[in-house]
């Protein structure tokens, strides 16, 4: 559980210091768009109301408030199931990554009233219209990791 509990921990440090320094520091939230290095990476701000590339948003505090309550639900379930039974350290890793990403984004919910995207990858004669932020990174990961590791484990404490 250590191992979950810094893996969480960092990854919503990461997270958090990343949209201040991205979005506050160098006023993404006014310009909008930053040229990094295009079209590879660029900055491209979006409030993001709803989950994955917008879907279920709405402009409600009821839709806010129910996508917290139940990030808080999926993150409370992924701790309470891998606290349960011996597992290996890739699936302690995975859970870390999931419940930090997912505490990053609703601390966005509660702070914004929607999460902060800003990442934007594209490539040469492709203009990718979708911006994600660390927290998306880490739960896709996490998620990904608990799916390809879980079961897989022949003694748990070892990895």
């Amino acid at each position: 559980m250590q191992l979950a509990g810094k893996t969480a921990a960092s990854v919503l440090v990461l997270d958090q210091l990343s949209k201040f320094i991205v979005v506050h520091q160098m006023q993404l939230d006014r310009h909008g768009a930053i040229d990094v290095l295009p079209p590879w990476l660029n900055f491209r701000m979006a409030w993001n109301r709803g989950v994955n590339f917008g879907l279920f948003s709405g402009e409600g505090d009821v839709s806010r408030w129910l996508l917290i309550a139940l990030a808080l639900a999926i993150s409370g379930w992924v701790w309470f199931w891998i606290a349960r039974e011996p597992h290996c350290k890739r699936v302690h890793m995975a859970a870390g990554l999931l419940v930090g990403g997912a505490l990053g984004n609703v601390v966005d919910r509660i702070a914004y009233g929607a999460v902060a995207d800003f990442i934007n990858m594209s490539l040469p004669g492709w203009n990718n219209p979708f911006s994600f932020n660390i927290a998306d990174v880490a739960i896709f990961l996490g998620a990904l990791g608990l799916v390809l590791f879980t079961g897989k484990e022949k003694h748990p404490a070892q990895d």
